[in-house]
């Protein structure tokens, strides 16, 4: 009997594509929650041949296109270090953000359009191991007061046969601090389209990186063909005469968003959107007070690549 609780994943970065870099448990551990995983994606094409007699093909259906998908949680979280990057560092690389580090002080990931990374992760299933080479994704970061913060992942990668083969190594986490309470002592700073002390319900931000899997007659890879960052932020309503959403909702100028999580050096996180532009302005509930539900974008200047970034210091 295979129990849900004796599920857990490693990662490694690939240095060549689709190559498997053996990550192992002590060094490349992640502590992870929500794990799911689809052991078999496909794109089915029966024969069309006539056969005298009406149903299915008995020559059966071709299972084309295999790859595997996974998603789970990771607590957002620094690595109990300044300047050193967290356990779930390979997983941000393999969602098209550089790596850049600042020993001793900070590691910044921020989007890039090529040289793209790539993991492979392993995936224990109380005694099954997914082998899931190639991965490139997507990640999403949510903030809700009263909960920890949380980076939510979603990738696809190349398809291997499932197996039984062992963990190397015992399952130990290192550089994953404990996770990080969304309250008023924790976020230090609060800063939403130029608005600073915002009284911020809950604020997430996603790459919405679009994801293709590709198979040729000699190649098979996991692309990453386009990026729309954005999310939703719900505010508290202030008085209009304070801070006038609205109207900064039908204005076409962007304004600066920035949170701030932690305060003990290592274990702090940085959310940077300097171009926000809200995209919309609408009423919500929580719990009887009155607030503003606004989507946005994040976007980049004419350099690019500098829609939104994730400090950990």
């Amino acid at each position: 009997m295979a129990l849900t609780r004796k599920k857990f994943l490693i990662a490694k970065i690939e240095s060549t594509y689709g190559t498997d870099p053996s990550p192992v448990g002590g060094s490349d551990a992640v502590q992870v929650t929500n794990l799911e995983v689809t052991p078999i994606e496909s794109d089915n094409v029966q024969a069309a041949s006539y056969q005298g007699f009406l149903g299915n093909s008995t020559r059966g259906t071709l299972v084309a296109n295999k790859r595997v998908s996974v998603t789970f949680d990771v607590e957002l979280s620094g690595s109990g270090t300044a300047g050193t990057a967290p356990a779930f560092g390979p997983l941000l690389k393999s969602c098209g953000l550089s790596e850049t580090t600042s020993a001793g002080v900070s590691v910044t990931y921020a989007p890039v359009s090529s040289s793209f990374s790539s993991a492979t992760i392993y995936c224990f299933y109380d005694g099954t191991r997914h082998k899931i080479t190639g991965a490139r994704g997507t990640v999403s970061f949510n903030l809700t007061a009263g909960q920890f913060a949380v980076a939510s992942f979603q990738f696809i990668g190349i398809y291997n046969a499932p197996d039984d083969t062992a963990l190397s190594g015992s399952f130990t986490v290192a550089n994953q601090a404990a996770a990080i309470e969304v309250n008023d002592t924790n976020v230090t700073t609060a800063t939403f389209h130029g608005v600073t002390s915002s009284r911020i319900e809950s604020f997430d931000m996603a790459l919405n990186n679009e994801l293709l899997y590709k198979e040729t007659a000699s190649n098979k890879e996991v692309l990453i063909t386009n990026r729309a960052p954005g999310g939703t932020a719900v505010i508290e309503a202030p008085a209009v005469g304070t801070t006038d959403f609205f109207a900064k909702a039908v204005a076409s100028a962007t304004g600066s968003t920035s949170l701030v999580l932690g305060a003990t050096a290592g274990n702090i996180v940085t959310l940077n959107a300097a171009q926000t532009d809200i995209t919309g302005c609408s009423y919500a509930d929580t719990n009887g007070v009155i607030a503003l539900s606004m989507p946005y974008l994040a976007l980049a200047t004419t350099a690019g690549n500098n829609e939104a970034s994730l400090v950990f210091t």
